[in-house]
């Protein structure tokens, strides 16, 4: 077993319901997690994701993010995670076409508070059969 938890970040203080409309069985729910080699490379991430907006970002493209928390009991620190959610596996592949090539994305990664960044990416996709 294991136990893992989160705080939630300031740019999202709230789980979110997705309000997703197709069938269950094609439901894409992507959980996210960024393992930090230190804590200020962490601490940078989590700033990217609330004063950089990348919250908001995700937000306006449309990723039905159930949540954004930074680890505090887990197993892999420092952490943070984040829940988004998609119709199905087409939509997911879009989503994250459309976030790479957003203006904003790469004004962001561009700016040099946040270059240099380096993390240990993990995802867990869970389809089917999960109704948030």
């Amino acid at each position: 077993m294991e136990i893992t938890i989160l705080k939630a970040f300031t740019g999202q203080p709230q789980m979110i319901k997705p309000d997703l409309k197709g069938p269950v069985s094609e439901r894409v729910y992507e959980l996210r997690s960024y393992e930090g080699h230190t804590e200020k490379i962490y601490h940078n991430k989590v700033d990217m994701f609330n004063a950089g907006d990348e919250v908001g970002l995700f937000k306006r493209l449309g990723f039905n993010a159930v949540f954004y928390g930074e680890v505090l009991v887990g197993s892999t620190m420092p952490n943070l995670m984040y829940l988004t959610t998609f119709e199905n596996q087409k939509s997911r592949d879009e989503h994250w076409k459309a976030f790479g090539d957003d203006p904003q994305w790469k004004k962001l990664v561009a700016m040099p508070e946040y270059q240099q960044q380096c993390f240990k990416e993990c995802d867990t996709f869970l389809q089917a059969n999960c109704i948030l």
